[in-house]
This record gives structure tokens, sequence and C-alpha cells, in this order.
């Protein structure tokens, strides 16, 4: 497509494209008797001018590479998008716009990526969106740096995000803008809805900072539209955004709130409910549209938008014509390009993987899982909230992404947690790029929104948490997490991994990158761990199963059933087979189950899991450093569990595991206290 100028400011035509955004809008919400009319009916003619005559895409084939990518951070302001998808041509069709919120429709609330096409990622909790679109900015940036050549480049678009004031008022907004304009990323562009009302009343009741002084000291280029009707100012706005080539720019579009309504313009009673009947009809009259015709499309303005996006189609042929040119050209990077946009991983990606011995932290053993890898698999990209020395995460292979070195592989978030998770997320979403972040543990909370909808999109990113639990130690609670990993267990769709040692931690390496439709979280320890003697406890590729059988007192090949079983996780594991073996001397035969992912267990037969587990024998203990919440279904209502129910203390980490009970000792007189063995000391 390529950019149309404005030819006047406000013809009858265009007037008519805007007004059927509107009034589409409107009558899906008020069918639906739920939704957000007011940022729509604002936003109308911004929408239209970007879709018409700026935005690079192809209905026909919303995937399309070099597409230009728009994200609307606020997600309440669904139907803007599912109008100019539908009026654009996308696989939407009128029914689809009638069905908005309705059960199986293809128009859900707030958009949701993988469901409805044209919808690049899932927003809707305020700032999410702000903060994929940074990721998604800086995917482009990297991939344009490591593909592109002065002869051919086949990396060229750019990143618009919508948002407005519930997204300016969200901390993510404020860390991912302020890393945006660090990093000098001059093809983001952000139009922000100033219509100064927010669901309790006017802006000014909460929020009266200076915007544009704000976005000006992140390093921003800032541009004022006073008029969110004027179609040349905002065209111009955009152009002037587009020429930019040192900062990210931001747009203040002076819009009014439900434009056009005679009673509820600029009130937030337009914001998150219906207009109601009687003031849609008054409105449709006020904006010279038919006032008893719900779903009014004029065939011009089919023929309107048909005319600006026809475009689309020929664009992505002149793209694919360059792709070939550039595959005689650069053979190698064409396969390079092709293997990271489609997630194909080579054979022998994991063919050196490192071999440990002794004892070595999991944290450790990560990182040089993840350099190796990293040797291989050219697309993992990625970095640590401020804590690459603590975390392990820096790729010695390569240097950082900074401004104008964005071929850099090692991403610095700084204390950005919240930020990372969005942004990790936007380059997941806009493919070529396999991003992994890492903090400690205890402040995966202040990533937690962001890895649900990273979970509900199926993205698959890589966490990398460390410092796994009071073993921490003298850093003391604050930073000893206790209920996280029971948190990120309980979030639907996120793979959880705590490996019991360094052989295990490249297994869940390999697995995280395996993942092609799931966020993996990979649990790990500060201090250092055993490493396990395969020979006596079996393959660490059992962590493939989720929980595996790692002794049996009585033998792994006996018929018979154990006395007990010990099920645990990560470091506890280590304490749990030295109970065992205390237990095996006193006659109680002990039968231990690594457990390092829920999620992969469940995902079993159940004739795996009953081999592992045995159904029939009700004896069960299970141990970890964390809250009890959860284990309650592997123990069943005989068993126990040991487990930390407070908060930790500041002292060395053997100390403060010794003092919570974490020992083989506890273990063991759990045991006898329990079931009584009388024969144990």
């Amino acid at each position: 497509m390529n950019e149309t100028g404005m030819t006047d400011n406000r013809s009858e035509a265009d007037e008519l494209c805007i007004n059927t955004i509107r009034t589409l809008s409107m009558d899906a919400v008020q069918k639906a008797n739920s939704g957000h009319p007011g940022a729509p009916m604002g936003l109308a003619p911004a929408g239209y001018v970007l879709w018409t005559r700026i935005l690079k895409h192809n209905p026909k084939n919303p995937g399309w590479l070099d597409r230009d990518r728009f994200v609307l951070s606020g997600g309440h302001a669904s139907m803007l998008l599912y109008s100019l998808l539908y009026l654009c041509g996308y696989d939407l069709s009128l029914e689809d716009i009638k069905n908005f919120r309705q059960m199986g429709g293809k128009t859900p609330g707030h958009p949701e990526f993988r469901h409805t096409p044209g919808v690049e990622t899932t927003t809707g909790p305020l700032g999410q969106g702000f903060a994929n679109g940074v990721g998604m900015a800086m995917a482009e940036r990297h991939l344009a740096a490591i593909y592109n050549r002065s002869d051919c480049e086949i990396v060229d678009h750019h990143t618009f995000v919508m948002c407005g004031d519930g997204d300016m008022m969200e901390g993510i907004t404020s860390e991912a803008a302020s890393l945006a304009g660090h990093l000098g990323l001059s093809r983001l562009i952000c139009i922000y809805d100033d219509n100064k009302i927010s669901i309790e009343g006017g802006t000014d009741i909460s929020f009266t900072e200076d915007v544009a002084q704000r976005f000006k000291a992140y390093n921003w280029h800032v541009l004022q539209v006073d008029d969110g009707n004027d179609l040349n100012a905002i065209y111009k706005a955009v152009i002037e955004a587009k020429e930019e080539t040192d900062k990210p720019s931001l747009i203040m579009l002076r819009t009014h709130i439900a434009f056009g309504s005679p009673n509820k313009q600029d009130t937030s009673d337009a914001h998150g409910a219906p207009l109601g009947e009687d003031e849609v009809r008054l409105t449709k009259k006020n904006l010279g549209c038919p006032e008893d015709l719900s779903f009014w499309v004029p065939e011009q303005v089919l023929d309107i938008f048909k005319k600006y996006t026809s475009g689309g189609n020929e664009a992505e042929l002149n793209w694919r014509k360059k792709f070939d040119i550039y595959t005689d050209k650069y053979p190698d990077l064409a396969e390079r390009w092709i293997d990271a946009v489609s997630g194909r991983l080579k054979d022998g990606w994991d063919a050196d993987l490192p071999h440990f011995e002794g004892s070595v932290a999991t944290r450790a053993a990560s990182g040089k899982v993840l350099n190796a890898i990293a040797g291989k698999v050219h697309a993992l990209v990625g970095g640590s909230a401020d804590l690459a020395p603590s975390n392990k995460t820096y790729i010695e292979s390569s240097h950082e992404f900074q401004k104008n070195r964005y071929d850099g592989r090692n991403i610095r978030f700084g204390v950005r947690e919240h930020a990372m998770g969005g942004i990790l997320s936007g380059m997941a979403l806009h493919k070529g790029i396999r991003p992994y972040g890492g903090t400690f543990l205890v402040f995966a909370d202040y990533m937690r929104p962001s890895i649900r909808l990273a979970c509900l999109m199926k993205l698959p990113v890589i966490y990398v948490f460390t410092h796994d639990s009071i073993a921490v130690g003298e850093d003391g609670p604050t930073h000893q997490p206790v209920e996280h990993l029971a948190g990120l267990r309980a979030i639907p769709g996120l793979i959880v991994i705590r490996p019991v040692d360094a052989a295990e931690t490249a297994q869940a390496w390999s697995m995280a990158i395996k993942s092609v439709d799931s966020p993996v979280a990979l649990i790990l320890s500060r201090q250092k761990l055993p490493v396990l003697d395969r020979s006596i406890y079996g393959p660490a590729e059992g962590l493939a199963n989720g929980a595996y059988i790692l002794s049996d007192s009585g033998g792994s090949d006996s018929e018979a059933k154990p006395d007990i079983i010990l099920i645990a996780s990560g470091s506890e594991v280590h304490i749990a087979l030295t109970a065992a073996g205390i237990l095996a001397n006193q006659g109680v035969s002990v039968r231990v189950v690594n457990m390092p992912s829920w999620e992969l267990f469940e995902k079993m037969p159940r004739e795996y899991k009953d081999k592992v587990l045995l159904p029939d024998v009700e004896k069960r203990i299970a141990v970890e450093a964390g809250i009890p919440m959860g284990w309650e279904r592997y123990v069943g209502n005989s068993g126990a569990i040991i487990g930390i129910t407070g908060f930790g203390v500041s002292a060395p980490g053997r100390l403060v595991m010794k003092k919570f009970g974490f020992t083989p000792e506890n273990i063991v007189q759990k045991v006898i206290k329990k079931w009584g063995f009388s024969s144990l000391p």
C-alpha cells in the first residue's frame, strides 16, 4: 500500500467512512448491551487515516512478515479495530460485528491474538499493548540489523500503537517508554487518545501531569494534534513521525469521547456502557446517518476502503519478489531468516549441551546451557532486569542490543520487570526472535500480568527465574520467594520447571526451546546442588515427563510396593534422597519421585502417572520450600506436605532451610509422627 496524501481535509466521502466506523461501534455495543462506545467514536478519524493512508498491510494475508504492526493498547476500544478490520476486507463479516461479545464469536470484548484475523496481540489490561509494541519495534530493529543489506532490505516496517489516558497512567507504560526512548526506536509511533475522560470522571481527578514533557524527558519525539477530527493534521503528524530517524514518536491527539453524541460526548457515561437506544438515534441524526438503520454500511464506504487496501496484496507480492532476489544473493542469510521466522530448529541444535559434574548451582548451569544453545539457535535474544550477572543470562558470543547497535543479542532491560514481560511478548508476537528474560523468582510478581497474557496468547517466551527459595539466605524474606511457585503454577498454560541439578537444567532448556505454544518458566537455585549420578538415578531426560522415579529402596524393577513415596522438586529432592536412605536403613522402603514440572506431568497418560505415583500407596510426603498449596493433589488426604507457610528470615541459606524444616531428619521425624514406624529412632 502506497501512502496517499490527503487531498482535502474532510470530504463527504471521508465523513461517511468515519461515521460508518462510529455507527458500527455504537450499534455493536448497543446490541450486546455491553462494551465501550466512546473511544471508538472519538478515534474513528485517526483510525480511518491510519488504516487507509498509512498502514502497510494486506487484508488477504494478515501474517505477511513485512507488514506494519498495529496495536490497540486500549483494548476496550475493540469495536474501533473490528470495524476497521471488517471495512478493510479482513476475514471478518458484518455478522461477526453483530455478534460482538457473544459466545463463540470472532469479536470478543477485548482483542485476542489468534482469535480474530488481523489482531496482532491480546490487549485489555492497560499498558500491556504499549509494552508489546515496544517489543515489536525492538524485534524489527534487530532483524533489520541482522538481515538487511544495502542493496536489498527485507525488513522495512513500523509499529503503531494507539493508547489512552489509562495506558498512560499504568506503570508498565512508563517503564517501556523509558526503555524505548533510550534505545531510539524511531520506527515506533504511538497515537495517544487524549480525551481527558476516565471511568470515574475527568482525568483531572487523578492525572494532571504534563505527558508531553514526560515523553520528551524519555527522549521521544512529541507531536501535537489539537483536533482529533482534523484528517490533514493527523496525516501530517504520522508522516512526520515516520520521517523521524532518531527517536520514537508520540502523537498527542486531542479527541472527544463519544464524538457526535448530543448528551454523552465528553462524559464518563460514554466510556464503558452503551449509549442507549434513544441516544444512538440522536447521535446518528446528529452525524447525518439513517436514524433507524442498525449496522448500516453504505456500498460507497466499502468501495472506498477497498480502493485504499487493494494495494496490500501487490505490496506483499513485490516484497516476495525482493525476497527471491535476496535469496539468490544471500542464500545463507535467507535460510537463517526462514528458520528464525518459522521457529524451525536445525538438526544438532542441542548437540553442544554441556556435561556437568560435582556441585553446580542450577542458575550457573543455565548460563552455560544458554550459551551453548545460543551458538546454534541464532534467534535466541534476551537479557535480564538488571540482574544478568546473577541470573547468568548473558550471551557471551554477542554484544549488547543498544541504540544503533541493534544486532546485539543481549538486552539490558534495566530494573523494569513488568515492561520486560510485555516486551518479551511483543518480540515473540513479531516473529523472528526467540525471546527470554531473567530476574529473581521473587520479582516474578512484578511481571505477572505480562506472563498471564503470554499464556493466553500461547507465546513461546522463556522466563529465567533464579534465587528460587528461602535458600537465598542473607538477603532475607523480601528476596526469598515462598508463594511464587504456587502462583506461577496457577496460571493456565504456563510450564513451570524446577530442575534438580545441572544436568536437568540442560534438559529444561531443551524443553523450553522446543515449546512452540506455551511459555516456560525455569526455576533455578542460587546455591550449588550436587549433580546426580545418572548411572544410579536414571537419565535427566526423564524431566520431559514432568516427574519420574529417582530411587526405590526395594529396587526400581521390584514388584513390591514401597511403604512411602517422597515427592520433591529442585534442591529439596536431594534432601528427600538422604531421608530415603535413612528410612531404608531402618527397614522402611521408600520411593523418591522427582517432580520438576507439574504441567509436563499432567500431560502424561494416566498409565504413566499411576506407574510413578502408585495410587494404592497412600503414605506420601511432598517436600518443597514454598507454600504447600497445590501439593494436595499428589499426596491425597492421607499424605503430608513439608512446606513453608510464612516468610523466611535473613541468615545463611543452609541455616534458613534448617530452621524451616527442610532437612532429612525432619522428613524422617514427619514419617514417624504421621505413621508411627516404631523401629525408627
